[in-house]
């Protein structure tokens, strides 16, 4: 039974904007995320956890880049969550130093 028409991409650029946000947005995203979270609390923890949680926010961030209507706006959100996500890190970084 062939998929219908209707829910489908008919832009190329689209169908390459929720590719590219759901591969590469998602992992900024989680890296980010984590490297926040290792930034203000116990590191070795953090890295550890890691392991596990990265791969599960991974692909939840890849299954929600390819809900929105509109790969670029899901591209916005994503860099603009890692924007947050890397001043939290800059900042934890500079508060907390693993030195």
């Amino acid at each position: 039974m062939p998929a219908n028409k209707k829910y489908l991409t008919p832009s190329i650029s689209q169908r390459f904007a929720k590719i590219t946000a759901a591969i590469l947005g998602g992992l900024i995203v989680t890296v980010l995320f984590h490297m926040a979270l290792a930034s203000w609390f116990n590191h070795v923890a953090v890295i550890i956890t890691s392991t596990f949680s990265a791969f599960v926010l991974w692909a939840v961030l890849m299954v929600v880049a390819f809900l929105g209507k509109n790969g670029w706006k899901v591209w916005g959100i994503y860099l603009l969550a890692s924007s947050v996500l890397f001043v939290i890190f800059y900042f934890g970084n500079q508060t907390n130093p693993l030195v």
